[in-house]
């Protein structure tokens, strides 16, 4: 299979962000206190935390997220684990998925990449919450597209993903990426992979599946 390039303007990737906002709002705001507890994708993080990571640059201001990022030593890492747990306990689940829908259309980006990482930010994870609880929420085809479309070795390198020897092969696109022994699964499945996530066991298929599954707990 070839993969297709299709090219999309800025307005169109800030509506496709605005969407999935308001559509993940929707989302968490039919959730149980129960499944705001729950464990996901993104390790260490319950929804609640993921939530509340989510919609940290619109709360903060540059100046504040600096002060964060110094009282963290300079460590990204540390420093949105902090603000994600701290804001997780300061505010109820109503005000993270309000948070989220009530700033679907705010200017936001990560601090390094495109427009594009803005999506891909909302995007994955979205997917970290709903793919852990087992919902059966499909991200729309052009917003996953927009996303595989920019997976490249920046990608997994950033996210530690480990692909060597693999390639991707997308069981509803027309997608491949990488070479060697076949691992196939839904594109936003996939998606997570080079993000680097693992996944429930049984949502890939081919002989390497074994060293992409999330162990439970």
């Amino acid at each position: 299979m070839e993969n297709t390039t299709y090219r999309r303007s800025a307005a169109d990737i800030r509506a496709a962000i605005a969407a999935e906002r308001r559509e993940l709002a929707a989302v968490l705001d039919g959730l149980s206190e129960q499944d705001w507890d729950a464990p996901t994708l993104c390790g260490g993080w319950r929804v609640r935390e993921v939530a509340a990571h989510m919609t940290m640059g619109f709360r903060y201001s540059l100046s504040a997220t600096v002060w964060e990022l110094l009282r963290a030593r300079g460590s990204l890492h540390r420093m949105t684990d902090r603000c994600a747990r701290k804001d997780a306990a300061a505010h109820t689940t109503r005000e993270l998925a309000a948070f989220l829908g009530d700033n679907a259309d705010h200017p936001w980006k990560p601090p390094v990449g495109g427009i594009e990482t803005a999506l891909g930010h909302d995007v994955i994870h979205g997917l970290d919450i709903t793919v852990a609880l087992g919902l059966d929420r499909r991200v729309p085809e052009d917003r996953v597209r927009i996303l595989l479309e920019s997976v490249n070795a920046r990608t997994l390198k950033f996210f530690g993903a480990d692909l060597k020897g693999i390639e991707l092969r997308a069981a509803d696109l027309d997608w491949t990426f990488g070479s060697g022994e076949p691992l196939a699964g839904a594109a936003q499945d996939l998606l997570l992979l080079a993000y680097g996530r693992k996944l429930p066991r049984g949502r890939l298929h081919g002989e390497p599946h074994d060293r992409f599954v999330a162990m439970p707990g």
